[in-house]
């Protein structure tokens, strides 16, 4: 099933790129605003209290586990891949959601196109330089606007948000997405990150409330 959701989201990655700036943002959804969310025009910072400032000459990004071809990125050979830019709301599990982020970076699936996942690749954890984790199933890192961020709203991802890189998942709470990401790592069975060892959902699905274990 990775195959052919991997094949499906690269073709949809081609259409958005293809279509922007001539046609409207398209809503997933008419119930756009997940229940229990309330909108906010800012951006409010949470994070455990670590804001890792790594000179981009020492920046990292490993990529590791079920795969064919493991590999270390470095911040000049990560910015070297296809860039990608999609516009999603953002919904965190404290109740509020901001609508229309701009995100810039690279598609998950061209990371997963680069290291050629095993077929008993099913989970992927991440890691942050901040000591942070979380764990996304597969099949839903191939989603066509999960992607490693590097810019926000047309400027350079600040590191209050995660800079100089992190993960995004539109579909789930945000702490599914990791900050300061440096490493990204296939595996058969899932394994737990930080909030999931603290008691919140495993899942994230917003659409559900699924916030808590």
């Amino acid at each position: 099933m990775s195959k052919e959701r991997y094949i499906q989201a690269k073709q949809n990655w081609a259409e958005k790129q293809k279509a922007l700036g001539r046609t409207a943002r398209i809503d997933r959804s008419k119930d756009r605003l997940p229940p229990g969310q309330k909108l906010t025009t800012g951006f409010p910072v949470l994070d455990l209290g670590v804001k890792p400032n790594i000179p981009l000459s020492e920046w990292r990004l490993t990529l590791s586990g079920l795969i064919e071809k493991p590999l270390t990125l470095s911040w000049d050979d990560f910015n070297a891949l296809p860039q990608v830019e999609d516009t999603s709301d953002f919904h965190c599990v404290t109740t509020w959601s901001k609508y229309d982020c701009q995100w810039k970076g690279v598609a998950f699936t061209t990371l997963y196109e680069l290291v050629s996942p095993k077929a008993d690749a099913a989970f992927v954890y991440f890691t942050g330089n901040d000591g942070y984790s979380t764990n996304v199933p597969l099949e839903q890192c191939l989603d066509d606007d999960v992607l490693i961020a590097t810019s926000f709203n047309g400027a350079p991802l600040p590191l209050e948000h995660g800079g100089p890189a992190r993960v995004i998942i539109p579909k789930l709470y945000a702490w599914k997405g990791s900050k300061f990401v440096n490493g990204i790592s296939f595996l058969k069975e899932d394994k737990l990150g930080f909030w999931e060892v603290r008691g919140y959902s495993n899942t994230a699905d917003p659409w559900t409330e699924d916030r808590y274990a």
